[in-house]
């Protein structure tokens, strides 16, 4: 094995087929087929369309992405895979062809859990993470704040949101709007030329006395809702740039308020945000002034890599190999409810530290052709 370990995520948690290939913290391939056009007329993701168009990506997917890299698959130092959490069907159909690809090549297999990934995917843009590093995951499924000071072993969660996660409400808006799926870059489209100011949407959990980490979305999603019904009912125009406007900004500013605040509580300078909310352009810009204001560096890995992506997978999986962390057993199972304290699925019996000679006990012949 190369200073530098070669290896290949596999990311299958949602409706995205991502498929990427890491040199230590070197992308050399980020292979994506999406499947969000066969969810759009249905508003949102169906588990059996995505856990079906996985199947059917899989394959030329992973070959579009050694060719992208250069490597052949008898290259690579391991297989990583997103084992948890997700959709579990779609979990299921990522952790099988890892499995099926890490044995018929004889290589160590990891599975590792997504939202560490979420993290560990920025050193592919700014180099090494810091430990610790404090991270701000927002997507359609999580809104987290969480405290890294080792992303292959310890990640601790400080705050979560209690309802609906922020792409979520982003989705459920623009819904409402008739803006069509996904929501997030269609309202952070509308609302660049909408007034942020024009009306006052509510901020969920910022009293004195609500938890100072969680967030709430639920509450801001009805508020909008009933002021667009309202509109209607009396006969009037719904500003849609407005509303799209005045929501984001609601969003936005209790995320990277809470976030700052713990980073300063926590005595922690680093700020890492990702998820594919991280995408959004008003996220991006009201966090580089507030962290700027607090003496934080901010880091976001560019658009791309904040959406769901097997790149993330792959750099998780090359830390793993880097740091000698366990490899996953050949029962590692998909956990749609894996807690992000677990980065990886290690195997039984095996801790922090252990060689992964295990899987070349099971498969000494290269099987892969």
């Amino acid at each position: 094995m190369a200073d530098e370990p070669l290896v290949l995520g596999i990311e299958t948690s949602c409706d995205e087929t991502g498929v990427g290939i890491v040199r230590g913290t070197t992308l050399l391939a980020d292979s994506i087929a999406s499947s969000v056009d066969e969810h759009a007329r249905f508003g949102g993701v169906v588990p059996e369309v995505a856990s079906r168009a996985h199947l059917e990506a899989m394959v030329p997917t992973i070959e579009r992405a050694l060719k992208e890299a250069g490597v052949s698959a008898r290259d690579l130092d391991g297989i990583a895979v997103t084992a948890g959490p997700g959709l579990a069907g779609a979990l299921l159909v990522g952790v099988s062809a890892a499995k099926a690809y890490a044995y018929a090549l004889g290589k160590p297999l990891y599975g590792v859990n997504h939202l560490a990934s979420h993290i560990c995917v920025d050193q592919l843009e700014h180099g090494a993470l810091p430990e610790p590093t404090m991270a701000l995951l927002v997507s359609g499924g999580h809104s987290s704040l969480l405290l890294s000071t080792d992303i292959t072993s310890d990640v601790r969660p400080m705050g979560a949101t209690i309802d609906d996660a922020a792409g979520e409400a982003f989705d459920k808006i623009a819904r409402v709007l008739n803006l069509g799926f996904p929501g997030g870059p269609v309202i952070d489209r509308y609302a660049k030329e909408g007034d942020p100011r024009a009306i006052a949407f509510p901020r969920g959990l910022t009293g004195s006395r609500d938890p100072a980490y969680d967030f709430s979305f639920s509450g801001l999603k009805t508020a909008v809702a009933r002021w667009i019904e309202a509109k209607r009912a009396a006969g009037e125009e719904v500003p849609v740039r407005d509303v799209a406007a005045s929501f984001q900004e609601a969003v936005v500013d209790v995320l990277t308020r809470k976030a700052v605040r713990a980073c300063r509580d926590q005595g922690v300078d680093h700020l890492m945000i990702g998820g594919g909310v991280a995408a959004n352009s008003r996220l991006r810009v009201l966090a580089q002034e507030r962290c700027e204001a607090a003496g934080i560096r901010l880091r976001v890995p560019r658009p791309k890599l904040c959406t769901d992506n097997g790149a993330m997978v792959a750099a998780l999986g090359a830390e793993m190999v880097a740091r000698n962390r366990a490899a996953s057993d050949w029962d590692l199972s998909a956990d749609s409810s894996l807690p992000v304290t677990d980065p990886h699925v290690p195997g039984h019996g095996h801790g922090n530290g252990h060689s992964h000679d295990h899987v070349h006990e099971v498969s000494k012949e290269n099987l892969y052709s």
